[in-house]
C-alpha cells in the first residue's frame, strides 16, 4: 500500500509518501514542502497548494491520501488556513477517485509514539526510527505528513477495504431495473 500523508497549512503544506503494509518494514518514498509565499493572497496560495499536490500525486501515484483532521484552536485565522488546505488535498484526491482518510493529531502521535501527547520532536524522532532513516526530516511539516501516512498504513486496513469499495461503487452506474409488469 502507499500513501501520500499531508499535513495542511497555507504556508507549508507537509507531504511525505510511505509505502508498506501494516506489521512489516515501512519504506519512505519522497518526502518534502509544497510552499506558498505569506504575502499572497489566499486564493493564489490554495492554487500553488493545489499544483503542488497534484505533482505529488503524479510522481508517486498513491492508493491512498491520509490527511490530518482540521481540530479547532484558539488561533481563528490558523484554523481556516489549514481548514483550506485541507480541502485542497481532499479535492486533488477525490478528483482522481483517490480514498482520503482524515486522522486526529493526537492519532497519528499515538500511533507512531505510543502517545496522543508527543511532542513535536518525539513524532520526528519515531518517524525517522520507523522508516530508518539517517537524521528526522525537516520541517517539522514533513517529518508529520509521513506520520499521517504512517498511521494510515497501520490503522486504517478496514477503512481503506470500505472505501475502496465505496469508490469502485460509485465508478460503476447502478443497473436499470425495469418495474415489474412494464416489459
Amino acid at each position: 500500500m502507499k500513501v501520500l500523508g499531508v499535513d495542511p497549512g497555507l504556508t507549508r503544506c507537509g507531504v511525505g509518501v510511505v509505502e508498506g503494509v501494516a506489521g512489516r518494514p515501512l519504506t519512505m518514498v519522497g518526502v518534502g514542502v509544497v510552499r506558498t509565499p505569506a504575502d499572497a493572497d489566499v486564493a493564489h496560495r490554495l492554487v500553488l497548494i493545489e499544483r503542488g499536490l497534484e505533482e505529488w500525486l503524479d510522481r508517486y501515484r498513491p492508493e491512498y491520501v491520509a490527511v490530518e483532521r482540521v481540530f479547532s484552536q484558539h488561533n481563528v485565522r490558523t484554523v481556516m488556513g489549514t481548514a483550506q488546505a485541507s480541502a485542497v488535498a481532499m479535492l486533488c484526491a477525490a478528483r482522481r477517485g483517490l480514498p482520503v482518510a482524515l486522522h486526529t493529531p493526537s492519532e497519528v502521535k499515538a500511533a507512531v509514539t505510543g502517545s496522543g501527547r508527543a511532542d513535536k520532536a518525539q513524532v520526528g524522532a519515531m518517524v525517522t526510527r520507523l522508516l530508518r532513516l539517517s537524521a528526522p526530516p525537516k520541517p517539522a511539516d514533513a517529518a508529520d505528513a509521513l506520520a499521517l501516512a504512517i498511521c494510515h498504513i497501520w490503522r486504517a486496513p478496514a477503512v481503506n477495504r470500505l472505501q475502496a469499495a465505496q469508490a469502485a461503487a460509485r465508478r460503476t452506474p447502478a443497473p436499470v431495473r425495469t418495474p415489474k409488469g412494464t416489459r
